[in-house]
């Protein structure tokens, strides 16, 4: 008999697993040598369904330590291979929602900038197009509420580069609720960074069905300001 999981399982077969990853926790081994989430995977699956040996996990994108929601990973070498082809083809949909301090000049935008990342400092900036390094970095917004200083974004992120939405919100001057390192002037410590993997969507990797996962933040300050409701049809 299969044991139940540690995580909330979103989707699973023998190809893939998608799950909600907890906040804090980093996806893959870091140099803090905390437990991440790529190991968590692995030892569950062997011990629901009594595995002998290595379990194979397969990483296939990321989200930062502070952030939570959805994410899949693969379960065969086939299923990796064909996803990240999915990811390289732009046919990889990435739908979060955040909390931002203030509210974006428009109801609903597309930010296009050339992103620099300092792996010294673990922080990006935004840079001059053309400067040595950087990446082009473009993502959708939508508003989807305003209350109490706060605005509730969607965000299509149309590629995928490091604190990509941290920083180029920041850099508009709506820094996300609780980023410490893009918006520390308006954040206190301790605070929850409020950015959530809402729906991930791709082709399956052998029915070519597509499957969509999908989790929404929890009912805490300050995800609570808005219903559930206006999050999930905002998904959708």
């Amino acid at each position: 008999m299969t044991q139940p999981s540690r995580f909330e399982i979103l989707y699973e077969d023998n190809h893939l697993l998608g799950v909600v990853k907890p906040v804090n926790v980093p996806v893959q081994e870091d140099a803090t040598g905390d437990v991440d989430l790529l190991n968590l995977l692995k030892d569950d699956v062997k011990a629901r369904f009594n595995k002998p040996g290595n379990v194979f996990m397969g990483l296939v994108h990321r989200l930062d330590r502070p952030v939570g929601g959805a994410m899949v990973f693969a379960r065969t070498s086939k299923a990796a291979s064909r996803l990240s082809e999915s990811v390289r083809t732009h046919n990889f949909n990435k739908v979060y929602l955040t909390v931002v301090h203030g509210k974006p000049p428009a109801a609903s935008g597309r930010l296009v900038d050339t992103l620099l990342k300092d792996s010294a400092s673990n922080t990006v900036s935004v840079v001059r197009k053309g400067t040595p390094g950087g990446k082009e970095a473009i993502l959708d917004y939508t508003v989807l509420g305003s209350r109490e200083g706060f605005s509730l974004l969607k965000i299509d992120l149309l590629t995928g580069r490091s604190h990509q939405i941290r920083v180029q919100l920041s850099s508009i001057g709506c820094p996300l609720y609780g980023d410490q390192k893009y918006g520390a002037a308006v954040n206190r410590p301790g605070q929850q960074i409020a950015l959530w993997s809402a729906l991930v969507g791709f082709p399956h990797p052998v029915s070519k069905e597509q499957v969509e996962l999908i989790s929404l933040p929890p009912e805490l300050h300050p995800w609570s300001l808005w219903p559930q409701e206006l999050k999930k049809q905002a998904i959708r």
